[in-house]
């Protein structure tokens, strides 16, 4: 399995590198002055976000990330030179907090963002540097200083404006496989899914949006069971959920009914992060296609109504109802984008005007 999303690193920065201490000694130059150079800089380590990086996978055995330090200084006013700076590339959205105190530190959205995580130190100066009417022959040159150094987590939470949560075997991967281009393992047995997908959705003539395909939540994902505990974090940036029910009859025979399996994966976005259970959703009930599945979704229907969710009857093996559960998805992401846009807009307006 080579989706990593969560990874440990040490990185530090170059030290600077030291100042000289040297005088002139030239023929025909009886009063040469001080000519000692600078020391470089350290090299820093800087994360850059990049949109090719699907994962932390590049991070999982590589942990301690130290740029070189800076070179001495010489005499003839020889600068040292700088140390290079590492580049670590990571996926775009990847959030990164100090190990130690657990503060958050940046939120790599965008591709090509970079934060510095750890600064080189600056290069001593020589004793060139110091010398004044009064003093013309200094003798001393100032160290390099140390570079930073800090251990830090990096969590990777997918840009997705959508995402499919629900029991195990709902049929989350069967549907992302027909909306999109990503082809998921559809298997007939439970957590075939292991790792998070991302597919790319078309509607209408130029409408698109990008779904999340999460592994099966089950009763105490919020703690660590099952899979929903490693990858709920995948769900927390997303605008909209499809809540899928599973109304096939292999799930009564394992004790469960849609009801109970709505009110249950709720709880768990709740438990685990509480502004999940704020957040607008669908309810898809699928598997519509087998016997005595409209039988329940009738029930169920009425029961999720009172609650003022917008409910869709679909199967995603034979594509029932999916284009309008696509459409109607679609056109809410819009809107969600859409006030984004004028919140940000009022904001620069704001800040314009002061």
């Amino acid at each position: 399995m080579n989706f990593i999303d969560e990874a440990k690193i040490h990185v530090v920065g170059g030290d600077g590198g030291r100042g000289c201490t040297s005088f002139r000694r030239e023929k025909f130059v009886p009063k040469g002055g001080p000519d000692g150079g600078d020391g470089g800089n350290g090299g820093a380590v800087t994360l850059v976000a990049d949109k090719r990086i699907t994962s932390l996978n590049d991070l999982r055995y590589k942990h301690v990330y130290k740029a070189p330090r800076g070179a001495h200084g010489m005499g003839s006013r020889c600068h040292g030179k700088g140390g290079e700076d590492i580049l670590i590339r990571v996926p775009v959205g990847t959030v990164v907090k100090d190990l130690e105190t657990e503060e958050f530190l940046v939120d790599l959205t965008q591709a090509g963002q970079e934060y510095m995580a750890a600064s080189g130190g600056r290069g001593g100066r020589g004793n060139a540097r110091f010398a004044t009417s009064t003093n013309r022959a200094p003798t001393h040159a100032q160290p390099g200083e140390e570079g930073t150094e800090r251990e830090l987590t990096l969590e990777l939470k997918l840009l997705a404006d959508v995402g499919l949560v629900g029991f195990p075997n709902a049929g989350k991967s069967t549907l992302i496989s027909r909306i999109s281009a990503a082809k998921p393992k559809v298997a007939d047995y439970p957590f075939t899914t292991l790792v998070p997908n991302l597919g790319v959705v078309q509607y209408g003539d130029y409408g698109g949006f990008v779904v999340a395909d999460i592994p099966g939540l089950v009763e105490g994902a919020h703690e660590g069971r099952g899979l929903g505990l490693r990858f709920l974090r995948h769900i927390e940036r997303t605008s909209i959920f499809i809540h899928m029910i599973d109304l096939s009859p292999e799930a009564f025979d394992q004790g469960r009914d849609p009801l109970s399996d709505y009110n249950t994966v709720g709880a768990e976005l709740e438990k685990f992060n509480p502004e999940l259970a704020k957040r607008p959703q669908v309810v898809a009930l699928n598997k519509i296609d087998l016997p005595d599945a409209l039988v329940m979704a009738d029930e169920l229907l009425d029961l999720l109504k009172e609650k003022g969710v917008r409910v869709f009857e679909i199967s995603a093996v034979t594509g029932k109802g999916i284009p309008e559960l696509v459409n109607y998805v679609g056109n809410e992401v819009d809107k969600h984008k859409m006030a984004e846009l004028e919140e940000e807009n009022a904001d620069k307006e704001y800040e314009v005007e002061r």
